[in-house]
């Protein structure tokens, strides 16, 4: 079957646009800025999405700012590597220069259904001698139907705005071609218009190989690891006998091979041929096979060879990368790479807290999210750039990359001197937000409202791929992910791609819907019905359905149901849902911020629902401290939606509202709340000086001291409007300050990096 491959050179007209091939960008982490060059492969009949492909693989890009470019042009794009519902593609794409339409157009490739897959994924394919399950007519707007080729059926999707919907479905055999695209877990066809079905007609020679039973396209790599005899079955589609003369082996280990391949395959027929392999040393033993057919547009039909010699390990690459540096660091995410060197892969491990201690080992295939000693497999593959998943504010990460060689296996491992590194993500992130707002005027409440509203929609539906899978879900092992139930705290496993009804969960309204007093909001969306401040993954048969519209209260009577860390009880004589106590603030801070931004718009009161207290609230408010996960999962919201959640920037704002009826609450704070909410200390994280200041007051002593509560530096007798303090000789790590002022002492949490 043919793989066509097609120079970058050819169709960017001579020029050498970007280093790195698609090949390799796929092979990056998610949330990386990206740069490719390639071909694009369909126009607006799909939408504001574009694939594109070069010699090595095909992307899908997506962004509205691509309607001018057109099927044909020869494009550069620069985009935020992301994962739709499984499909792998640039979003948004930042920006793209269009360099005309290419010399060359990219063929499609011609492939059997149990090829298609992740490593064609954005390619423009061909299926030949397929029929369609169906009959009659498409649907009108956006369908799924199958194809079947005898054996197997695949998936088509018809997209809407194509000239296809509601057209009278092929009967017969068909070929038909499309791109290849991916919905969840569900790899299928997506055609651009009728033109991409039609008759099949069988050709006079078509050679297509299989190995151990798999199909292996033209040019193709093919594991003989160490087997000392491999069975090659060449099959025919045409109706012509074709005629392979020869095998021929070249590379650097050939000689460690051989086949005889004259046969004659007669049509829709297939013939074996036997490939020994006797290896000449240790290592790696790498050949190219080639056989010469009579099949016009594949000859010769290439083949690489990769054996393993008399260690039964591949070679070890002769050096790891140098360094690591982190050219993103959020309080949410950070993005690492590292200079490549001559080898196949590398492993990224990382660790909290600590330097990566423990190796991996020779001939061990690991997956993300394995143990290795202290550490964790944060990423694998053949890119130098990783986005770890899963980033929590204020923490301090450890790194260490290995290159190895080999396929699964037969792994050599490079593990002396790695590169070694290590970050602290960002905190909080509030610089000025607030200026001009004053929590001791009458007006504060209303003003706090205009602050953070309006603000950036976002979907309900795309709370999958905002926040779900680019936040919430975290790596566990064997490549395995989870996601953790706010209210019940479960850890839900599952492989990738994360999909509600594949997990059982929901996203839930912690201010429920009904309590809205725009209530049914969902159809058309409302903001406040899609506002990702107040959207939590939950499990919904055991904690969403359960907690249904039930206030948030502590249970002091009767429980009548439980899952794991949530419970449904009763609290006086009305029946409350009572979360797990990390989310208890989290709830709190979700529900005060949803009656502040949307009170008074439309002439509507937000005020809480008559069962629901206030103190209860309060209580879990003041008692579960925004701690570093609801940090970062606050500033990722901030930046998708262009909001803050005031209560968790400001945790005695609180004071200051009355949410029964949502008035404001001229609250006389006590000293300790005064210096807590005038107290600032940053930059956090630090590595060279920190600052420190109470607004209003001189600093008279300090205090810093270590997690284990050792005493690092301190001073008294001193008058300081603003302190500041030398950090370049601390270690990395977490430490607390005290400052005194003549009101009291106040006492902070920063990171030294």
């Amino acid at each position: 079957m043919k793989k066509l491959l097609f120079s970058l050179a050819l169709l960017c007209f001579g020029q050498q646009l970007f280093a790195q091939s698609i090949e390799q960008v796929r092979n990056l982490g998610i949330g990386q800025t990206v740069t490719v060059s390639g071909v694009v492969t369909n126009g607006s009949e799909l939408g504001p999405i574009r694939y594109i492909q070069d010699g090595t693989a095909g992307i899908a890009c997506y962004g509205s700012n691509l309607n001018t470019i057109i099927k044909g042009d020869s494009i550069t794009a620069v985009g935020v590597l992301f994962e739709f519902n499984g499909l792998l593609e640039l979003s948004p794409t930042n920006s793209f220069t269009n360099h005309g339409q290419a010399v060359v157009q990219p063929a499609p490739l011609v492939i059997p259904i149990p090829s298609a897959g992740e490593a064609l994924e954005g390619q423009l394919v061909r299926f030949d001698n397929v029929t369609f399950v169906q009959t009659g007519s498409f649907a009108t707007g956006n369908s799924t139907v199958q194809i079947f080729d005898g054996s197997n059926t695949f998936d088509v999707r018809i997209n809407g705005t194509t000239n296809i919907d509601g057209s009278a479905i092929p009967s017969g055999p068909i070929s038909i071609i499309g791109l290849m695209g991916q919905f969840n877990t569900n790899y299928q066809l997506i055609p651009r218009s009728t033109a991409d079905m039609f008759t099949y007609v069988a050709p006079a020679r078509e050679i297509n190989v299989k190995i151990n039973g798999n199909n292996v396209l033209t040019g193709d790599t093919y594991v003989v690891g160490t087997a000392a005899a491999t069975t090659i079955t060449i099959e025919n589609y045409g109706v012509q006998n074709l005629t392979v003369s020869g095998a021929s082996l070249s590379g650097a280990n050939a000689a460690d091979y051989s086949c005889a391949a004259n046969v004659v395959v007669g049509p829709n027929s297939s013939q074996t041929v036997t490939l020994n392999y006797t290896p000449g040393g240790p290592g790696s033993r790498l050949a190219t096979l080639s056989l010469a057919n009579d099949d016009t547009d594949e000859n010769p039909y290439v083949i690489q060879l990769y054996g393993i010699g008399t260690n039964n390990l591949a070679t070890e690459p002769a050096a790891n990368p140098a360094s690591i540096s982190f050219p993103l660091v959020k309080a949410y995410t950070l993005a690492g790479e590292y200079p490549a060197v001559t080898a196949e892969n590398y492993i990224v491990l990382w660790r909290i807290g600590g330097p990566v201690a423990g190796l991996p080992i020779d001939g061990t295939t690991y997956k993300r999210g394995d143990v290795i000693g202290n550490a964790k497999v944060a990423y694998i593959g053949s890119g130098t750039a990783f986005t770890p998943r899963h980033i929590e504010a204020n923490n301090n990460y450890h790194f260490a990359v290995y290159a190895f060689n080999g396929p699964n296996g037969y792994q050599n491992y490079k593990t002396t001197n790695p590169a070694t590194g290590n970050v602290t993500s960002q905190g909080q992130q509030i610089g000025n937000y607030y200026a001009g707002i004053q929590s001791g005027s009458a007006s504060f409440l209303s003003d706090l409202s205009a602050l953070i509203n309006p603000h950036t929609s976002i979907s309900y539906y795309n709370y999958l791929t905002t926040m779900a899978t680019q936040y919430e879900v975290r790596d566990t092992t064997n490549g395995q992910s989870f996601v953790v139930c706010v209210y019940s705290g479960e850890r839900k496993v599952f492989n990738d791609p994360f999909t509600w009804t594949s997990v059982g969960y929901s996203r839930e309204h912690t201010y429920s819907h009904s309590w809205m007093p725009t209530f049914p909001c969902d159809n058309p969306e409302k903001p406040e019905y899609n506002d990702q401040h107040n959207l939590w993954p939950t499990n919904l048969q055991q904690a969403n359905t359960p907690r249904s519209n039930l206030p948030l209260m502590d249970i002091d009577g009767n429980v009548v149901f439980t899952y794991l860390g949530g419970r449904v009880g009763y609290s006086g004589n009305q029946l409350v849902y009572e979360p797990r106590p990390e989310q208890k603030g989290n709830a709190a801070r979700s529900i005060f911020y949803m009656a502040t931004c949307y009170n008074g718009v439309s002439g509507n009161n937000w005020q809480l629902p008559a069962n629901q207290s206030q103190e209860s609230l309060k209580t879990w408010h003041f008692n579960d401290l925004p701690d570093n996960y609801e940090i970062a999962r606050h500033e990722y919201v901030a930046v998708l939606q262009g909001n803050r959640n005031p209560y968790i920037d400001s945790v005695y704002f609180a004071c200051h509202v009355n949410f029964a009826n949502m008035s404001y609450l001229n609250c006389d704070m006590g000293v300790e709340e005064q210096l807590a909410v005038n107290f600032s200390v940053f930059p956090v994280p630090t590595s060279a000086k920190l600052y420190a200041q109470v607004n209003g007051l001189d600093i008279i002593g300090y205090t810093i001291v270590d997690l284990q509560g050792r005493q690092i530096a301190a001073a008294s007798d001193v008058k300081l409007p603003v302190l500041e303090y030398n950090t370049s000789d601390l270690k990395a790590g977490v430490y607390y300050i005290n400052v005194e002022t003549i009101h009291g002492s106040v006492r902070r949490e920063f990171v030294i990096e």
